[in-house]
């Protein structure tokens, strides 16, 4: 027994609806493939531009070194109103701490972060800030922010370090400029934490 729309008539109708379904599939791989050919097109323009030029700003910093002479002595670490009143931060990470453990900003000024590790990737964040970076042996890590309003923030280590992970972070904390300056005249190098 056979179907009353299953003959000759619908073979044509068959082919025409099959060469659309092609038609369509062939223009979607040739689509699909322009667009994979593309990024790697720009993949390996930006890899070789940047093999070739690389960033101006890369400063290195002997890791054996660090402690016993340079820029991150420990007694050059932490907070310190540079020549033209310029906030600057020193700081380093090792596992699992930051050094210094308590840091001092001025609430509404522009700080300038400084900072290296002297064992494995580390990084961190401030609170609810844009202050996030990451800190690699034998290069220094710099950036400016601005801290808008006096408070408390947490600083943890955000790049995974070993079995202490968890327990390395440190404190920001943002006071008023005024009493900022005041203290910093007082002091060398501020941090939260008595040495």
């Amino acid at each position: 027994m056979t179907s009353p729309h299953i003959g000759s008539d619908a073979a044509p109708d068959q082919h025409a609806s099959t060469a659309v379904a092609v038609a369509a599939e062939k223009r979607w791989a040739l689509i699909v493939g322009a667009i994979i050919a593309s990024i790697l097109a720009m993949m390996i323009f930006t890899g070789l531009h940047y093999a070739a030029m690389p960033p101006s700003r890369v400063e290195t910093v002997d890791v054996k070194t660090l402690h016993i002479r340079g820029e991150f002595v420990e007694n050059n670490l932490g907070t310190a109103v540079e020549a033209g009143g310029k906030v600057v931060v020193r700081l380093i990470a090792q596992q699992y701490s930051f050094t210094p453990q308590c840091i001092v900003v001025p609430a509404g000024s522009p700080v300038t972060f400084r900072g290296t590790s002297s064992d494995a990737i580390h990084g961190f964040v401030v609170g609810r800030t844009n202050a996030n970076t990451m800190l690699i042996p034998g290069f220094v890590s710099t950036f400016t922010t601005t801290f808008p309003k006096a408070g408390e923030q947490l600083m943890p280590c955000h790049e995974y370090c070993g079995t202490g992970h968890e327990a390395m972070w440190a404190r920001v904390q943002v006071i008023p400029r005024e009493e900022f300056m005041a203290r910093a005249k007082g002091a060398e190098r501020l941090s939260c934490v008595p040495r």
